[in-house]
């Protein structure tokens, strides 16, 4: 399965590499967010963080999450395409793991995102961003990163498996995109109405982005670490069941 899988990466990962434009799409909407919030909005929104923070700091998880969401649709925009031109059809005609072609997208994905976070960072630190991390936090937020990217590439499976248009394998992505808009991602909950607050608390951007903040600034995580974990692996074992269980159901059926 293992080789199989990693011929299939290396199939998609020439396209992304032939096609870069595609990184730089999935980055740039992400990154000009960035620079409206830093330096349009970001005189306005200092006051409401806390004292001696940095705003380009405060904001750059935000905007991580953002672009992560926004470079899964074209997972599930890539699976709709090989699932219209009967490439699934053919894989599962061959003596491999029905799973094989899943990870292969999945593993494309994961490498096309960090390659999209990195370029992120490095905007970050043009415009202000800075961390007193050690060696064992910057650890910690690449693995809760590698964690979000695999929940969310599962969950960009389902909708290029089972999508009757382009359009509708993709469009999944908008809600995932404009959730970080209620989290901790830009102000601190505390500043919002009350109804609000209680949504940014308990949906699962917000101790994802305070996680990654706290770490960067080497400040306690508490419990909101687990949280964050709870959140990323829940989703991706959720996801990956009910994706496997339509793509066999699929596979027998053709």
């Amino acid at each position: 399965m293992k080789n199989k899988t990693f011929v299939l990466f290396g199939r998609l990962m020439k396209h992304i590499l032939r096609s870069p434009d595609t990184i730089i799409t999935v980055a740039l909407i992400p990154i000009a967010m960035m620079l409206l919030f830093v330096f349009v909005l970001g005189g306005a929104l200092k006051g409401s963080i806390p004292a001696g923070t940095n705003y380009a700091t405060f904001l750059l998880p935000g905007i991580l999450l953002m672009a992560i969401a926004s470079g899964i649709s074209y997972t599930a925009f890539r699976m709709f395409q090989d699932s219209q031109k009967g490439i699934f059809s053919r894989f599962n005609s061959m003596p491999i793991s029905r799973s094989s072609a899943l990870w292969g997208h999945v593993l494309t994905s994961l490498v096309s995102n960090i390659i999209t976070v990195i370029l992120i960072f490095l905007i970050g630190l043009l415009v202000g961003f800075r961390s007193s991390a050690g060696i064992l936090n910057w650890v910690a937020v690449g693995g809760i990163i590698i964690l979000f990217i695999l929940a969310l590439t599962w969950v960009a499976v389902i909708p290029g498996i089972t999508a009757s248009t382009m359009e509708g394998a993709s469009a999944f992505s908008y809600p995932l995109i404009f959730l970080p808009f209620i989290s901790s991602a830009f102000v601190p909950t505390e500043t919002m109405p009350v109804v609000v607050k209680q949504f940014a608390e308990y949906q699962p951007v917000t101790p994802i982005v305070n996680t990654i903040r706290n770490l960067l600034a080497e400040q306690p995580v508490g419990n909101e670490i687990w949280i964050a974990l709870a959140w990323c692996v829940g989703i991706m074992i959720l996801a990956w069941i009910i994706a496997m269980r339509i793509y066999n159901r699929k596979a027998i059926s053709s």
